[in-house]
């Protein structure tokens, strides 16, 4: 296997798990991240990048660095979105989006986790349009998510709507967490980079899911390499 060194990685320290079981008793909650995970693309935000033959690694860079913050991130990825110099619609946006496909397995792991009253969130700095899609396509619980605000007329304003810090999803797990009233330990959290090692930081059980990079299966109590998510059952 070809290693996978993260490119964007912004973690200096990484932390001790408390366990290395294999198995995790009693789960309340699973949290999935969207991109790469639930939804068959690396990012939602580069997806449309991709159509307009644009890129926003520079602004990444300044995000990493501390120099911009989510809001700032946001504003600057919506102003490179331009049809024929002008600013998009929100319907355009969704368009775009509307290719991206479920992951393989996704709807017999979630359906596999209902049966057992299981409860499902996605915590995603992804877009909230394909947040939406997605986890109504699921029937997912809860859905955590980033957009852009409009204005009367549909056209996008470049300002951010933040549900989710990119650096910073553990914030987002706990909320939900003290909201359920569902102790870490009974949570599992499923991702695919190095954003999402927070979550594992606040959860009982990480499960490092076709990663990104090898960062994630540092701290991931398990790895599963295979694009099938219906896979996560197997270790729950």
């Amino acid at each position: 296997m070809t290693d996978k060194n993260c490119k964007f990685c912004y973690r200096k320290n990484g932390f001790k798990k408390q366990n290395n079981a294999k198995k995790i008793d009693d789960v309340k909650l699973v949290v999935f991240d969207m991109d790469g995970v639930l939804a068959d693309t690396y990012s939602s935000w580069k997806y449309v990048h991709d159509y307009f033959n644009t890129t926003n690694e520079k602004s990444v860079d300044a995000y990493l660095k501390g120099e911009i913050d989510d809001m700032e991130f946001i504003r600057r990825d919506a102003a490179l979105w331009k049809e024929d110099g002008k600013t998009i619609k929100i319907g355009k946006l969704a368009e775009i989006l509307s290719d991206i496909p479920l992951m393989n397995g996704a709807k017999e792991c979630i359906e596999q986790l209902k049966q057992k009253k299981i409860k499902t969130a996605i915590v995603s700095a992804g877009l909230n349009i394909l947040a939406e899609r997605v986890g109504k396509e699921l029937g997912i619980d809860y859905i955590y998510s980033n957009g852009i605000e409009t204005d009367d007329e549909g056209f996008l304003t470049g300002k951010g709507i933040i549900g989710v810090k990119l650096n910073a999803k553990d914030e987002t797990v706990k909320n939900l967490a003290n909201r359920l009233n569902i102790d870490s330990k009974n949570i599992v959290a499923v991702g695919n980079s190095c954003f999402d090692v927070p979550m594992f930081e606040v959860a009982g059980f990480g499960v490092a899911f076709n990663p990104d990079d090898d960062c994630i299966r540092k701290y991931a109590d398990v790895v599963i390499d295979e694009k099938n998510l219906e896979l996560v059952n197997s270790v729950l």
